[in-house]
Formats: structure tokens, C-alpha cells, sequence
């Protein structure tokens, strides 16, 4: 997937510059023929909307563009359900947990990047840890949130670029403007219309190239988005069904257990012979082993005590 963003990436790139050299050769090709009169539509088109606008059109407005159209195509293929939330999911973590139990989830969820598989593996990993049941939702929702967090920073390129474009096409309209004005004062008040048309053609084609841009970005942002928040909560409907599954599994294999009862009852079933310490006044007192602490409460229980002689 990084393989293909980084292809479209260059493709994008090389094409942008392809653009700009042509743009910057087609504006010195119709500066020395100026007084050719017969070109045809295509020719006039690209003129009038493109070579008229100048600089802030050719080295901003379009890479930013460009930019839009690289944002929508590499976005467009990332957050899609296919990938985000496929269909079945949940019956699949489900059918592991009802076979294998809820330890291999790790193991078996390894390399999935949609919703659902994420959020379950964290909500594992905390019921590994020993965490209650309110702990391990919140884990839950915020490993969704932080996914859709991540979606959404990406997308926002999109949004930056669809509220600057105008104020860049406010910008190539005032710069127009102040052009026009500047040849009506060099032409002493009574300036010819080819003398104005200049500076007009940069206030439109600016304004025109800024709305062509910005409209297409808020658009595509907005959409993308819906998509995020929707999957985002379909997703968390489908965890909040898995993790009912590895609570109830839970607690099928302890009874009336809780779950961290259980949990706590298959840690001490592996650490039975392990060392235990205990805290008093005077500091902690080691047992090497159960069997050294039933010898020790028979000694002091015994009527051959010194307490008791």
C-alpha cells in the first residue's frame, strides 16, 4: 500500500512539472505571436484561462490542484470498508474465540489494519494486563478514536487547501486590480481597453482558479469524512459484540467468576510454587514455598510453644 501512495506520488509530481514547463513554454510562444489572430478553440481556451492568469495561477493554484487530485486518489483507496471494515469481520474474531478461546487473538489478528481487529487486539492486550471490564471499553473506544484521529489528520490537507485557494484567488484579484489601475495612470487617465485587459484577465482568471480548486477540496473533504465517522461507528458497534464474546468466554470457564477473577485464578495455577512476599513492621518476610509456610503456622499453633509452656 506505501508502494502504491509513493508510485502515485511521483506520477502526480512528474506530471505537475511537465505542466509548468509547458505552461512556461506556451507563454513565450504566444507572447511573439500576439498579432495571430487565427487560433483555434482549444489554443484561445488555454490562453484565456490558464497562460492569462500568470504566475499565481501557474506556480501556485495549479500544484495545488494537483495536490487536491493526489490527496483524493490516495485517500479515495485507503478509506474504504474493504479495508477499514470488512464485511464479517466480527463473525470472524468471534469464530476464533469460540475455537481457540480469547489468548491466540494476537497471534491470529497479526498483520489486520481494519477497525475492528485493531481495537480488539488493544482491548486485549488490557485484559492481558489485568484490567476490569469499564477499563477494557474505554481501551476499546479509545483505540477507535485514535484510528479515526489518524484518518481524519490525513484528510485534513484537503480541507487546508479548499479554505486557503480562495484567499490565494482574493490575492491574484487585488494583484489584477492594482495592475489595471496602474495602467490608467500611466495612460494619463484615458487609457487604451488592451492596456486594462491585462490586469482584468489576472482579477478573473485568479478568483476563477481559486473557486475551481476550493470547491472540489471541501467537497472531497466532507465526503470523506461522513465515510470516517460512519465506519468509525459501525466499527465500534461490532467491537462492543466481540468484546461481550471474550467476556462471556471468560466466564464460561469460571462460573460465577467474574472475569479478573479468573484471570487471577489461572496466574496463581502458574506461580503456586513460585516465591511469596509479605509486608510487616519489619520489613518484608520472605517464604520460600507454601510447604515452609503450613510448617510455620503449625509450629506456632502447636502446644509445645514457648507461648503456651
Amino acid at each position: 500500500m506505501k508502494r502504491n501512495g509513493l508510485l502515485l506520488r511521483i506520477i502526480l509530481l512528474v506530471t505537475m512539472l511537465f505542466l509548468i514547463v509547458g505552461l512556461v513554454s506556451a507563454a513565450i510562444s504566444s507572447s511573439g505571436d500576439a498579432g495571430d489572430n487565427q487560433l483555434l478553440f482549444g489554443q484561445s481556451f488555454f490562453n484565456q484561462f490558464v497562460l492569462a492568469g500568470g504566475p499565481i495561477v501557474w506556480f501556485v493554484l495549479l500544484p495545488m490542484s494537483v495536490a487536491v487530485v493526489s490527496l483524493a486518489l490516495q485517500q479515495g483507496f485507503a478509506i474504504r470498508r474493504k479495508n477499514l471494515l470488512p464485511a464479517g469481520i466480527a463473525g470472524d474474531i468471534v469464530t476464533i474465540i469460540r475455537q481457540f478461546g480469547p489468548g491466540p487473538l494476537a497471534v491470529k489478528l497479526a498483520g489486520r489494519k481494519d477497525f475492528v481487529s485493531l481495537a480488539v487486539l488493544r482491548a486485549a492486550a488490557a485484559l492481558n494486563l489485568g484490567h476490569n471490564e469499564a477499563q477494557i471499553r474505554d481501551m476499546l473506544a479509545h483505540s477507535l478514536q485514535e484510528q479515526a484521529f489518524g484518518l481524519l489528520r490525513k484528510i485534513e490537507w484537503t480541507n487546508i487547501i479548499g479554505n486557503v485557494a480562495p484567499m490565494v484567488g482574493l490575492f491574484g484579484t487585488v494583484f489584477g486590480m492594482i495592475k489595471a489601475f496602474n495602467g490608467i495612470v500611466i495612460a494619463g487617465g484615458q487609457p487604451q481597453p488592451a492596456h486594462l485587459a491585462g490586469g482584468i484577465s489576472i482579477a478573473l482568471v485568479t478568483t476563477f482558479w481559486g473557486l475551481l480548486v476550493a470547491i472540489p477540496a471541501l467537497a472531497i473533504h466532507g465526503i470523506f469524512r461522513h465515510r470516517i465517522e460512519t465506519l468509525t461507528s459501525e466499527a465500534a458497534i461490532e467491537a462492543q459484540f466481540v468484546l461481550s464474546q471474550i467476556t462471556s468466554s471468560l466466564k464460561s470457564h469460571g462460573g460465577e467468576e467474574s472475569v479478573m477473577e479468573a484471570l487471577q485464578t489461572s496466574r496463581e495455577g502458574t506461580l503456586e510454587d513460585g516465591p511469596e512476599i509479605r509486608s510487616t513492621q519489619h520489613g518484608p518476610r520472605h517464604y520460600k514455598t507454601p510447604n515452609k509456610r503450613r510448617k510455620l503456622g503449625m509450629q506456632k499453633s502447636s502446644p509445645l510453644s514457648n507461648e503456651n509452656l
